[in-house]
């Protein structure tokens, strides 16, 4: 359960972050960093090794989690007292674990996700992870093998700011990591079924978690 709650958070925190970009076009430069980096770690020791070791790399998905999954509170609540859901977020989300149960299927796709991810590899010791230059890599890989398995997500935003092409690269590599962090959720058990059946469970890991960083 744990393993599921912070791979969950995962696909929680990189939904959020496209929202950032493609709202804002700003993002904090360490959680872009934990998640891009973690489209490389392929032969991880555990789950958490994927970002960096330290749970404060999730903090951010783990408190998303629990404000939209957990019990209605007053600061999450409108005047009736129901739960205020972020449809968008939610849209995400599903979205990620969708196109990743479609590639799962595909192990011809798969293998080129693999071959692609190793060549960005390559390039990580002349160029820093969140360089323009592995950040567009990591965008054309989700173009390339991600987007044709159908399903697309639309992202919605700004219309300025997604005309531009860094913020298109940062939306889509972003994405990628939503893939990578929804195989790992799946690889450590979970299911679709799994977030509304355990949902009180997965909150209250969660919440241990986030008392413990």
């Amino acid at each position: 359960m744990k393993d599921q709650t912070i791979t969950l958070a995962a696909i929680f925190q990189a939904a959020h972050l496209v929202q950032q970009v493609s709202r804002t076009g700003q993002v904090d430069e360490n959680e872009l960093t934990v998640l891009v980096s973690s489209i490389t770690m392929t032969s991880p020791e555990n789950t958490l090794a994927v970002y960096g070791g330290e749970l404060e790399n999730v903090k951010l998905g783990l408190k998303l989690l629990v404000n939209h999954l957990g019990d209605p509170s007053s600061e999450n609540s409108n005047s009736e007292g129901k739960k205020v859901k972020d449809p968008e977020l939610t849209r995400y989300i599903i979205g990620l674990i969708n196109l990743e149960r479609k590639l799962a299927k595909q192990p011809k796709q798969l293998s080129k996700l693999g071959e692609r991810i190793d060549a960005s590899k390559r390039q990580i010791d002349h160029y820093s992870i969140t360089s323009d230059t592995l950040i567009s890599s990591f965008a054309s890989i989700y173009s390339d093998i991600i987007s044709p398995l159908g399903s697309r997500i639309q992202v919605t935003g700004e219309p300025n700011i997604l005309k531009q092409p860094v913020n298109q690269h940062k939306i889509r590599a972003l994405l990628l990591a939503g893939i990578r962090a929804a195989v790992l959720w799946r690889q450590v058990g979970g299911k679709r079924r799994s977030i509304f059946f355990n949902r009180n469970k997965i909150v209250k890991t969660a919440q241990q978690l986030l008392n413990t960083i």
